[in-house]
């Protein structure tokens, strides 16, 4: 009953007439029976049968057929709403991740590339609409994944971003600034963004990060830019052990906000700096709310009528009770 609707709920006023039906059957009863008077009633056996006990109930049938019949006016009916969305005006953004060994640093837990990917896997698993690609850079930088509608691919590639000493060691920013570019230019989205994250200076690559933000804005590509570190010291990964496993010592977060800042303002981002996971989490949040994409709903009804059913309910009360009181009740009085 939870999914049934009324279609006329006002109709259930009429329920209010109920109790004066069964006020004016009581004050009636006597005169729906033929009578009989006679000075003693000495000489008759009285009779105690189930009918005729049961004969005053025949009324029950008739307030029932009305209820059903307030109810089949008041239209019950049940309804299937099924949703269909189209999206009007998409997005392509491209996520350039710095996958240095600077990377592994402890200051976000359990380090900053697997704070990283879980907030980065949240923010695609939020954008069911939009295309996505994934550049990941150190001295270089390579596409890792091209713009696409799969979300199950983007994802798995973010999950498999690992330091593994294929890219040379270094940051250099203006290469994956550029590489994301070179994914984006030729894009017909009504909006192209870079999410641009690193976590040191630039110090290697051959495109330097201004030129690659001047192209960037040449082709009305938005980039937002997130600097990854807390402030102070942290633990950074300096060598390898003998057991293949990697030594940390506490060395100074360096992160050169001046170059992020200027390469958001240049294409009308916005930079942010995360020190802890749950501000990486929060800049993310936001950017998923500064980049809205526009989503046609459309809604489709489907009304199952439920009133016939009552229509015939009340339609075979009221044959049964005719049919009582002219067949079975007929000779009673």
């Amino acid at each position: 009953m939870a999914k049934i609707t009324f279609l006329n709920p006002e109709f259930f006023w009429l329920f209010l007439l109920i109790p004066l039906a069964i006020i004016w059957l009581v004050l009636k009863r006597n005169q729906q029976s033929a009578t009989l008077k006679v000075s003693s009633i000495k000489g008759f056996k009285s009779s105690n049968s189930l009918l005729a006990k049961l004969k005053p109930y025949l009324n029950v049938f008739r307030l029932l057929a009305l209820s059903s019949l307030i109810v089949a006016m008041a239209r019950p009916r049940t309804v299937d709403i099924s949703n269909k969305t189209k999206t009007t005006k998409g997005i392509d953004i491209v996520m350039a991740v710095d996958v240095s060994g600077s990377m592994l640093a402890k200051d976000l837990k359990p380090n900053r590339m697997e704070a990283l990917k879980r907030v980065a896997a949240d923010f695609v698993e939020q954008r069911p609409n939009d295309r996505i690609g994934l550049v990941v850079y150190a001295s270089e930088a390579y596409t890792k994944t091209p713009v696409t509608s799969d979300k199950a691919v983007v994802e798995q590639a973010i999950e498999s971003i690992k330091y593994d000493n294929v890219l040379q060691d270094g940051t250099g920013i203006g290469m994956g600034l550029a590489t994301a570019v070179n994914r984006l230019k030729d894009s017909k989205a009504k909006s192209k963004v870079i999410i641009l994250l690193t976590d040191g200076v630039n110090n290697a690559g051959f495109i330097e990060p201004e030129t690659a933000a001047d192209i960037a804005k040449q082709y009305g590509i938005k980039v937002y830019t997130i600097g990854i570190g807390t402030n102070g010291m942290a633990e950074f990964p300096y060598a390898i052990g003998a057991n293949g496993q990697f030594l940390f010592q506490m060395m100074k977060v360096e992160i050169d906000e001046r170059l992020m800042k200027s390469i958001a303002q240049k294409t009308d981002g916005k930079y942010f700096r995360a020190t802890s996971n749950d501000k990486l989490a929060e800049i993310y949040a936001e950017i998923n709310k500064l980049e809205t994409t526009e989503i046609e709903e459309l809604k489709f009804y489907d009304y199952d009528e439920k009133y016939r059913a009552f229509v015939w309910l009340a339609g075979f009360l009221v044959l049964v009770e005719v049919g009582l009181r002219n067949t079975v009740y007929r000779s009673f009085i």
